[in-house]
């Protein structure tokens, strides 16, 4: 990925792989462009495995100190970009398993509070309203995956990552990546289906 390196000398236009070279050699401005350059990105991937978006900005800035205290295995083979969106993808999983053990019944109580309380008109129910079903139902139906195919497939369909990348990334083989998005497709096509016929 090439983006433009701010400098106290001059504006540079760089590539990923220098900008980590740059930053190894303790080039703090080069580490924080790395870090500037895919935090939309890990913000994304965090938010569609957490469906929360507090939740998702903890999970990128315990993702980012993970990464930090961790940068020098990066060994540049998959790319900065896709090694640090696995740090970041593993911590949104570790924080969503620490909030589910905390949280389970509580949010289920919420949420069916919340649903008695709603005082929507089912007659003529507006688009906002719509999305905002279909988004719910996509974040159930990606809690069904499991944690290792909801992180296959959101790195794939969020963050935009190939097949060879993502089994780079998650250290599987290429087939295991393939099997997961394909299972995660058909579970999701399904769980739709479902949804529209409602």
């Amino acid at each position: 990925m090439t983006g433009t390196l701010m400098t106290t000398d001059h504006t540079v236009a760089t590539t990923d792989e220098t900008l980590l070279e740059l930053a190894r050699g303790g080039d703090r401005s080069a580490r924080e462009e790395l870090f500037r350059r895919h935090f939309d990105v890990s913000y994304r991937v965090a938010h569609r495995l957490l469906g929360h978006e507090q939740d998702a900005k903890d999970a990128v800035q315990d993702g980012y100190v993970k990464a930090l205290s961790a940068f020098d295995t990066c060994d540049g083979r998959s790319g900065f970009r896709a090694w640090l969106l696995r740090v970041v993808a593993n911590a949104a999983l570790d924080f969503g398993r620490k909030r589910r053990r905390r949280d389970k019944l509580r949010l289920l109580s919420f949420d069916r509070e919340t649903a008695r309380d709603s005082k929507i008109d089912e007659s003529d129910p507006a688009r906002g309203l719509e999305r905002e079903d279909l988004r719910k139902t996509l974040d159930a139906a990606l809690d069904r995956l499991g944690p290792e195919k909801r992180a296959t497939f959101v790195l794939y369909a969020e963050a935009g990552l190939s097949y060879k990348e993502i089994a780079e990334c998650q250290r599987v083989p290429l087939g295991t990546v393939m099997s997961r998005i394909s299972d995660a497709r058909r579970k999701l096509q399904a769980i739709l289906e479902g949804f529209d016929a409602d």
